[in-house]
């Protein structure tokens, strides 16, 4: 019923397999498609990749996909990754490619270095993306908050998250004054706790309530 749910919207399968295994990153521009596929064919089986160019110059614009051959791979990759190259899930084609590299750009490249990660630094190109910003990134962690504006009931609640591999717990806290709902999900890896907010993050449960999904730090180290 949830995985129907989800689909209510008429996508196909091959629609929503996309939408995970296919990765957005952040590349030198210049890289080839094959020094790209070198860089990530250690994290599972490659369909393709793409390097997005200039339509004008033909230039790359520093931006490319890798499409895996499961939403496992594409998760792996997102999570071991060396964080200069700022992978995240890509939106499936038939969305504005356009707008989403914009939003990429402001989410990902507008933000305060944190810790040693000084992604380009050393390549002249991307060091402009760096100055004058302080946005900064969402901390991933293998622990994610729920709230909803109806109450949980555990064992639903649990039962949906349990459609990702690797749930660990599922606590439904209740407010005694108020009717809202919010409880703590944490799975055994930081690749599903992604996978499951990507999917959850504004799931209509029960129809008509979406949910908000966030991380919740889970004090392991961040930068891992």
């Amino acid at each position: 019923v949830f995985i129907a749910q989800s689909r209510a919207s008429g996508s196909h399968r091959d629609v929503e397999d996309e939408e995970l295994t296919r990765i957005f990153v952040m590349i030198p521009k210049s890289y080839t498609e094959e020094d790209l596929r070198e860089k990530f064919k250690m994290y599972g089986d490659i369909e393709y990749c793409s390097i997005i160019k200039n339509k004008t110059t033909g230039e790359s614009k520093g931006l490319g996909y890798v499409r895996y051959l499961k939403p496992s791979q594409a998760a792996r990759a997102i999570e071991e990754c060396d964080r200069s190259f700022r992978a995240i899930l890509a939106e499936p084609k038939n969305k504005s490619s356009e707008s989403f590299e914009h939003d990429y750009y402001s989410n990902n490249t507008r933000q305060e270095p944190r810790g040693n990660t000084l992604p380009f630094c050393m390549q002249p190109e991307f060091c402009g993306f760096e100055k004058n910003e302080s946005r900064i990134q969402e901390s991933v962690s293998k622990r994610l908050s729920v709230v909803s504006r109806l109450p949980f009931i555990q064992e639903q609640l649990f039962a949906l998250f349990d459609l990702v591999p690797g749930l660990e717990y599922c606590d439904v806290q209740r407010d005694p004054y108020t009717n809202s709902g919010y409880a703590v999900i944490q799975y055994s890896t930081a690749a599903s706790a992604i996978y499951a907010k990507y999917k959850l993050h504004g799931f209509e449960y029960p129809p008509g309530n979406r949910l908000t999904v966030i991380f919740l730090e889970d004090g392991s180290d961040s930068s891992e």
